[in-house]
């Protein structure tokens, strides 16, 4: 650098002029000469091209020449450091390297060499752009050529300072432009200026004090004939909306809305009239549009940064837009010689009307628009409201013929430059449709309402313009066939109308306020109704316009207000008889008559199955309910659709494979695919019964469980995203199906249960095939690591009892003598061989996580045991208690000669826990279980471990609850009743209000021996009465001797085992029970057994026997203090009442009492009733709670079949177990009902709890519910 040449110096010139030219918008734009060097300072970060610049390779030449030898020898130095210390990262040593290099001597004498060449080169450059601008003034006076001026644009955006220019320009030039607009002024000289305007910094021209008078000049100007100029202002304002302030463009703006408004004001001007249209390839024409075309894209951007700004600017925006919008002419002569109003070519420019979108999305502006509309430009709204209601009379006044031509333009707009009046009308439906359809959006928007229209006696309200949006669908045509499918759905009137009402329907408030009512939905059903009596739905109403109703109905109904609409009408709570059918039966008829085929007006139609499945899917949202499906259940939807379905699935399999070059091959590729999807759809109809309990029941009833199972299967397994109108995944249904047995046998067939396995084992075992292994991986801290804790709740949801012994029963383990670690698990069997039961070294060696994978295993067990029934048959089978005494055993060290202790590790503990569940019965104040976790100090776990029988006390309560044999004064009060002879309702009356007042004054008077006879009393006298006997007598003559010989199930045997045990803990019962209430069950079983209807079925349940221990029975046997005579007498008398189908699980297993259909469903009454309306009420009586369950995947029908099945036996102390049964046999069945909804009300706080920490299903089976 020492030799600095001339040459060096053009170059350098040539280089910086080349990198302030590529700038130069970036630079000018630049409101202060601060913003300009900030944006000069990161230039890196903001220009790709930064590297490419000449300058910029030559700097990085130059400090590599100068600084690259030294810059390497630190890199070797500050490497080697490292090597012999400790191991630095990259950005240590290049910070380190910097910092040395910037302090050193190279380094400043080349900062200051390059400066000073930097500053020769810059001054000289200053220079020649004084010199050439001196040039420049001398020769704008003789008109030279324009490429002078693009040459002093390019000087201006030089390096000097932003400051400087804008004062050389500011002092005269702006004058000189004025001077030079002067319409007087040759034309040359006219263009000369603008484009000399056009070339200088918006910014500087905003700063010139002659900025107003220049802005007026100009709007004066758009008038000009000439179009080149007009462009070039045009261009001069699209400039400025680009790359100014706001203040700036505001003032553009206004004078440019100011000019327009003057511009339609004037009768000087021609503008079309509607009669005549409008040819855009009309120079007058073009030109306005262009102005139009402005001012719209403004206004499309300007809420993008308006909210910076004083509320004034905006509000200045606003009001001369909708002032220029609000411009009418004389009115006087005829609708066809109307001229058209500034809204019409507003309208052509932007047809749906984004600009008003963007204008009403943000509060900021939405406020000043609503007020302005509101006081000052109402008209605008009448104006739009009008334009729709003469559409809506035209179309229903003229032939479909005459009115195409109003959407005609949706698909000829490309084929010419003509708009006839007829499409003008219709473009500006579309735009007011689409302005009220925002407009309503919003509260204040829609107090604009009512409108008060011209010629019209009565105002449009709300509900009037829905009705009148709603009436557009189907009467307005569809756009010609010939047209794009494209624009066909933008612009067809029914899709538009169609777009509104979904936006309206996805805003809560909005839709309540205008959409549900029955006005509104009897216009949307109207032409439903003439179908169905024989009678044209409406002029031209189309398949299309049938798909568009049905979408809205759908949308309606997937929310639950207006769900309500549909199911009940608008006054649900009315005990008024309506003559009218709600919405939702007129929906079920037509669809049912759809699936069937009655309707012959359609009959042929290719649009035909999409009309089916766009209603089905509306009655989809309501079955789907508890509610909807009671009110849909008499029209038998299943069978139709399952009907549908058979066939459709028929013909998908008579369609002929393709053969090349045979003529068919065309038609049969285009038909295949829609009968596939048809037939898919009506699979996913069908298995979307199986939402509620009582759906799932006529789901089975339909025999199409398995196909529906396998196609849930794979939709869940290519992750398909769930539909918005769908209330939950795929989850809620598989519990579900997973409650019965049919359910699971099916999800087994269909591969759901082993690719769950496989996924579980993978992430258990294998960890991911797709990561590379170049760490090892974390041990997991929690007893299950999160990326196996999906797959453990959904095999908690999978396990009910129905899945655990259809999926288990009667199978005995592999118990291998090896196992390989390439043998993944895939059925339940597997599950329960491989991590549960580890009773050999060839398991234990067979697991590469054995610890986690037994914990897994161990609190799977843990869960899967709360069931009692699944507790007794998994111990029946596989001994399960004894294998983990056996493993606590070998988990012991030696202490002394004859003394050894427990080793406390994560697997003793989990067992110890999962040993003291399944042995012990007890509520929460009855037994003491485990915790899993240690605690801090000497003694971590402090409680005690055993390797057999009996437990340790301590995990009884300390004070077993004792029965009280005195008989309080008000239960004397309630066996009185019995006493007298009332008439028959009266008695009933005054034992069940006297039983209330008891239980709820004295609640521990319901026990002990004052129970049984209170029971025994009541249910006598009840049986008494032909009336309240649901089934007949049964004669019944055997003894015990007859029976005593009988086997029980291994499951009863336990069951009684463990009964007795409860019994005694409770002082209730005394030895020998055992014996007594084994009679007592071989008595029930062949009571029962003449009552039953064997079927042939597949299903492992049916096969005989009921599976499970006969809970109920063991209560009554407890509350009956052991006395085999009362409790088998009381049985006899209590099988006759309904209460007995609900309260006593065997009663009606295969029970002839049954229709066929249902028994080989294999189904209990308890989960297609009870539990049914279980959902049903918790969803409108806790309705967090039942959004909680639906939130965790899990379903209530579940977990409350569990705890009925089991009399609440676990979950309950005895006292309220007594008070369960008491309240049922009692105040009537549906208490059991009241009974869940009240436990799972108290248990509110805890389950929104555990629906947050993604554990619900574990914590509802596993908890022992506390008082509050």
């Amino acid at each position: 650098m020492a030799h600095f040449s001339s040459e060096d110096e053009v170059m350098l010139q040539a280089m910086l002029r080349q990198l302030f030219q590529s700038v130069k918008e970036k630079i000018t734009g630049a409101p202060s000469l601060e913003c300009a060097e900030e944006i000069l300072l990161r230039l890196e970060e903001t220009d790709e091209n930064f590297h490419n610049y000449e300058f910029v390779k030559y700097l990085r030449q130059h400090i590599c020449n100068t600084l690259g030898s030294m810059i390497e020898e630190e890199m070797e130095k500050c490497t080697s450091d490292h090597n012999q210390g400790e191991e630095s990262g990259y950005d240590t040593v290049v910070q380190h390297v910097t910092k040395r290099t910037q302090e050193s001597k190279e380094y400043k004498e080349m900062m200051h060499s390059l400066k000073n060449i930097m500053m020769v080169v810059v001054e000289a450059m200053i220079n020649k752009f004084e010199e050439d601008e001196t040039r420049s003034q001398d020769r704008q006076r003789r008109l030279q050529k324009e490429e002078h001026g693009s040459c002093c644009t390019d000087n201006c955006s030089d390096s000097d300072s932003s400051f400087n220019q804008s004062y050389k320009f500011c002092q005269g030039k702006l004058q000189l432009i004025l001077d030079q607009l002067d319409p007087g002024q040759p034309k040359e000289v006219r263009y000369e200026a603008l484009q000399m305007l056009c070339s200088a910094p918006p910014s500087d021209v905003l700063n010139c004090e002659n900025w107003t008078t220049l802005c007026e000049k100009l709007t004066t100007s758009l008038s000009d004939p000439d179009p080149v100029f007009t462009d070039r202002i045009l261009k001069f304002y699209a400039q400025t909306f680009t790359l100014s302030p706001l203040h700036m463009t505001k003032e553009i703006y206004t004078s440019l809305a100011k000019y327009l408004e003057l511009y339609f004001l004037s009768r000087e001007n021609h503008i079309p009239t509607l009669s005549s249209g409008v040819d855009i390839s009309s120079p007058n024409v073009t030109r306005l549009l262009k102005k139009v075309r402005l001012l719209n894209e403004y206004q499309k951007e300007a809420p993008s940064f308006w909210i910076r700004h004083s509320e004034k600017y905006m509000e200045e925006i606003v009001e001369s837009t909708l002032s220029l919008l609000s411009v009418k002419h004389d009115q006087s002569h005829l609708v066809s010689q109307k001229i058209l109003d500034p809204i019409y070519f507003l309208a052509l420019v932007d047809t749906k009307a984004v600009w008003f979108k963007k204008w009403m999305h943000a509060y900021y502006s939405r406020t000043v628009v609503l007020r302005l509309l509101e006081k000052k430009y109402k008209s605008l709204i009448t104006t739009a409201v009008q334009q729709c209601v003469q559409y809506l009379e035209l179309c229903e006044t003229m032939r479909t013929d005459d009115i195409l031509g109003h959407s005609k333009h949706c698909g000829d707009k490309q084929k010419g430059f003509f708009y006839s009046g007829q499409e003008l009308q219709y473009i500006y439906f579309i735009h007011s449709l689409c302005l009220l359809g925002r407009l309503l959006i919003y509260t204040q928007g829609r107090k604009l309402f009512p409108i008060k229209l011209k010629n019209r006696k009565d105002s449009v309200s709300l509900k009037n313009l829905l009705v009148l949006f709603t009436q557009l669908i189907y009467y307005s045509p569809s756009c010609p066939k010939m047209t794009s499918v494209a624009y066909s759905e933008n612009y067809s009137p029914a899709s538009m109308v169609t777009d509104v009402l979904q936006i309206l329907c996805d805003q809560k408030e909005c839709a309540m306020e205008c959409l549900y009512n029955s006005t509104v939905t009897e216009t949307l059903l109207q032409p439903i109704h003439n179908l169905m009596k024989g009678t044209a739905a409406a002029p031209d109403c189309s398949e299309t316009a049938l798909i568009h109703i049905a979408d809205i109905l759908a949308r309606i109904a997937s929310v639950e207000e207006g769900l309500m609409l549909l199911l009940y009408g608008e006054n649900m709570n009315s005990s008024e008889e309506e003559e009218s059918p709600t919405g939702a039966h007129i929906i079920a008829k037509f669809s049912k008559k759809l699936l069937d085929e009655d309707i012959s007006i359609f009959s042929g139609s290719e649009m035909l199955p999409v009309v089916k499945g766009a209603f089905i899917s509306v009655c989809r949202q309501i079955y789907v309910t508890c509610e909807g499906l009671q009110v849909l259940l008499p029209y038998g939807l299943h069978e139709s659709i399952a009907k549908a379905w058979k066939k459709t699935s028929l013909l998908s399999e008579r369609i002929p494979t393709p053969v090349e070059g045979s003529d068919s091959v065309s038609s049969v590729s285009q038909e295949s695919p829609n009968i596939v999807a048809w037939e898919d759809n009506l699979l996913d109809d069908l298995l979307n019964f199986a939402a509620t309990p009582k759906g799932l029941l006529l789901l089975q009833r339909t025999g199409a469980i398995n196909e529906c199972v396998t196609f849930m299967f794979n939709q869940y397994a290519k992750k398909l995203q769930i539909n918005r109108q769908k209330k939950f995944g795929y989850e809620v249904l598989v519990v579900q199906v997973a409650s019965t047995a049919a359910g699971a046998v099916a999800l087994q067939n269909s591969g759901f249960i082993s690719a769950l396995i496989t996924e579980l084992w993978s992430n258990l075992e294998c960890g991911r095939d797709d990561v590379r292994v170049t760490h090892p991986r974390a041990t997991p801290v929690d007893p299950i690591d999160r990326s196996c804790q999906k797959s453990f709740l959904a095999l908690v949801n999978l396990l009910s009892y129905p899945a655990v012994y259809e999926l288990t029963g009667n199978k005995e383990l592999p118990n291998k003598a090896e196992y390989s670690l390439r043998e993944v698990p895939t059925c339940i069997i597997d599950i329960i061989d491989r991590l549960i039961i580890l009773n050999s070294e060839a398991k234990i060696r067979s697991l590469l996580n054995y610890e986690q994978s037994h914990i897994f295993g161990l609190r799977l067990l843990s869960v899967v045991c709360c069931d009692l029934d699944a507790l007794l048959l998994l111990e029946a089978q596989y001994q399960v208690s004894n294998m983990l005494l056996h493993a606590q055993e070998e988990n012991t060290f030696e202490t002394s000669e004859n003394h050894r202790d427990f080793i406390i590790d994560g697997l003793s503990v989990e067992r110890n826990h999962v040993l003291v569940r399944i042995n012990l019965i007890g509520g929460p104040l009855e037994r003491i279980l485990p915790p899993r976790t240690l605690e801090k100090g000497d003694d971590p776990y402090p409680w005690p471990m055993f390797s057999s029988y009996p437990l340790p006390r301590c995990y009884l309560s300390a004070v077993p609850p004792s029965a009280d044999m005195k008989q309080d004064s008000d239960i004397g009060k309630l066996l009185s009743c019995f006493k007298m002879s009332d008439k028959q309702t009266e008695w009933i009356e005054n034992c069940r209000r006297q039983f209330c007042k008891t239980i709820r004054s004295k609640p521990d008077a319901v026990s002990g021996g004052a129970l049984g006879e209170l029971l025994e009393n009541f249910v006598l006298h009840l049986t008494e009465n032909p009336s309240e006997c649901y089934f007949p007598s049964v004669e019944y003559t055997a003894t015990d001797a007859d029976v005593r010989n009988e086997s029980l199930s291994s499951v009863q045997q336990l069951g009684i085992e463990a009964a007795v045990r409860y019994g005694k803990f409770l002082n209730l019962l005394k030895e020998g029970a055992e014996n007594d209430l084994a009679l007592v069950l071989k008595h029930c079983e062949r009571f029962l057994k003449q009552q039953q209807s064997p079927v042939t079925s597949s299903l492992l349940c049916l096969q005989g026997r009921y599976t499970g221990h006969d809970w109920f029975v063991s209560s009554l046997f407890i509350i009956m203090q052991g006395d085999k005579e009362k409790t088998f007498q009381f049985l006899q008398h209590f099988s006759r009442l309904l209460t007995s189908a609900f309260l006593w699980v065997p009663r009606l297993h295969i029970s002839r009492y049954l229709p066929v259909d249902t028994i080989e469903t294999g189904i209990h009454p308890i989960y297609f009733c009870s539990t049914h309306y279980i959902e049903m009420l918790l969803k409108a009586e806790v309705p967090l709670v039942f959004s909680a369950f639906h939130m965790s995947g899990f379903a209530p029908s579940q977990i409350c079949l569990q705890w009925i099945t089991q009399c609440f036996w676990n979950y309950l102390d005895w006292i309220e177990i007594c008070h369960y049964i008491a309240a049922c046999v009692v105040l009537g069945p549906d208490y059991q009902v009241y009974v869940c909804i009240a436990v799972l009300k108290h248990l509110q706080r805890d389950i929104l709890q555990h629906t947050q920490t993604q554990d619900l299903q574990v914590f509802l089976k596993s908890f022992t519910m506390l008082p509050r």
